[in-house]
């Protein structure tokens, strides 16, 4: 299989660094495109051969050269490139999440649709070993028929802040956090349960990050960036991109080309996202989720609740204990794989019985050995899996419409209706 590449920021580099290694059998890196010479100069450097390089204007051309296309992109352009791909024939394999909003999401049916190529989306945290085990759980009627769902997650000021230098901060590139970070819980949502949402009402608000905040706890003159910045080395909120020789190839390096600013004071003017999100979600099997979303906790991890006829299952993820004062000066510490104080556990509660701790396997590499497994699904097919964990662009589109529909309730103070399988807004 040929594989070409666009947008060749630091989510690529998973991919091709599996076909350069373990999945090396399964295909070769043909092409790449960019808006971005000096970043696509570092894969070739990493392919160590010569790679034909493009332009997003000639996206069309690189076509010509392979059979699958992995998307990588600013989410808001992901519509596009999956579109022409597909109308290509092409396999396409896209960074969550599928796209950001409802117009692009029926672009992309439209076009998977009518195509003879195939689309699939990266879901990683179906794979992680605590989440299969739930959904194993679940799939086994172990607390009967799901009535509710509540699920918290937390990000802390390692992770959550990095969204608020980036590109994402704005909406109109990210669809925000429900859409960027959340249609990957909502999608766990959707396959843990096999439903899809009829209704979402959700509110939301910028608390914590951008300039007004900053003015209003008297946090005094911002920089407008860490390089340079008074406080770099000693403001925890100050990132120092030259310190990871990686992101300042892909991005200080890059800056005379494109302008984009990859280390934006996080309390700086243009945050257009929210930091504190609720929502509420109908399912078409009449369950109801319960959704929060935090994006400067002290620490990160998450906390699941399933209510059923037959009991109750909890699930408690610790990713990573605390957040000392130096660690988001350091752009390392955002792995969190073997954070200290790291944990998980999850619990099976059925009536009439003593609680009851469930194992969760665990295997080698990121997320638990599920990073592995997804790769495997992405480049050798998912062969036999009774639990269905490689996502299509129907699921893409699922848990985008959740996450794009919570957006437009904060907006207009209303909830939203979904039909066709929780695939569209319901015009009534």
């Amino acid at each position: 299989m040929r594989y070409a590449f666009v947008g060749l920021g630091h989510r690529a580099q998973m991919y091709v660094d599996a076909l350069l290694g373990d999945w090396g059998d399964t295909g070769t890196v043909v092409a790449l495109c960019d808006s971005n010479r000096t970043r696509m100069d570092f894969y070739v450097e990493r392919i160590g051969a010569p790679v034909p390089c493009f332009a997003p204007d000639d996206f069309g051309k690189m076509l010509e050269l392979c059979d699958a296309v992995v998307v990588a992109t600013v989410d808001a352009t992901h519509a596009d490139y999956v579109v022409t791909a597909l109308d290509a024939g092409k396999r396409v394999i896209v960074e969550k999440p599928l796209t950001i909003d409802a117009e692009s999401c029926a672009a992309i049916a439209a076009a998977a649709e009518r195509s003879t190529g195939s689309l699939v989306v990266t879901f990683n945290y179906r794979y992680s070993p605590r989440n299969s085990a739930v959904r194993r759980l679940i799939m086994d009627g172990a607390i009967g028929e799901i009535t509710s769902v509540h699920f918290d997650w937390a990000l802390d000021t390692i992770h959550g802040a990095d969204y608020f230098r980036r590109w994402h901060r704005d909406k109109a590139s990210s669809g925000g956090l429900l859409v960027h970070k959340s249609t990957h819980h909502f999608d766990l949502v959707n396959w843990w349960l096999a439903a899809a949402a009829q209704a979402v009402y959700a509110q939301g608000d910028l608390r914590f990050y951008g300039a007004e905040n900053a003015q209003a706890r008297n946090l005094g003159t911002r920089p407008e960036r860490g390089q340079g910045a008074p406080g770099l080395g000693t403001d925890p909120f100050i990132l120092d991109i030259s310190a990871d020789p990686r992101l300042k190839r892909l991005y200080l390096d890059a800056e005379h080309e494109d302008g984009y600013i990859r280390d934006q004071d996080v309390f700086a003017e243009g945050v257009t996202i929210e930091d504190n999100m609720a929502v509420l979600v109908r399912y078409d099997n009449r369950a109801v989720l319960t959704y929060s979303l935090n994006a400067h906790a002290p620490y990160e991890g998450y906390r699941v609740v399933f209510n059923g006829t037959g009991g109750r299952i909890e699930l408690e993820v610790c990713e990573r204990a605390w957040t000392p004062p130096h660690a988001a000066i350091d752009p390392t510490a955002a792995s969190k794989e073997h954070a200290a104080g790291a944990w998980e556990k999850l619990v099976l509660h059925q009536h009439w019985q003593e609680a009851r701790e469930i194992p969760i396997e665990q295997g080698a590499g990121g997320h638990g050995g599920g990073d592995r497994l997804l790769l495997d699904d992405v480049f050798r097919g998912p062969g036999d899996d009774p639990l269905a964990r490689q996502a299509g662009y129907l699921d893409g589109i699922r848990s985008v419409m959740v996450g794009a529909s919570a957006n437009e309730s904060i907006r207009t103070g209303r909830p939203v209706h979904l039909t066709a399988g929780g695939t569209r807004v319901s015009d009534s």
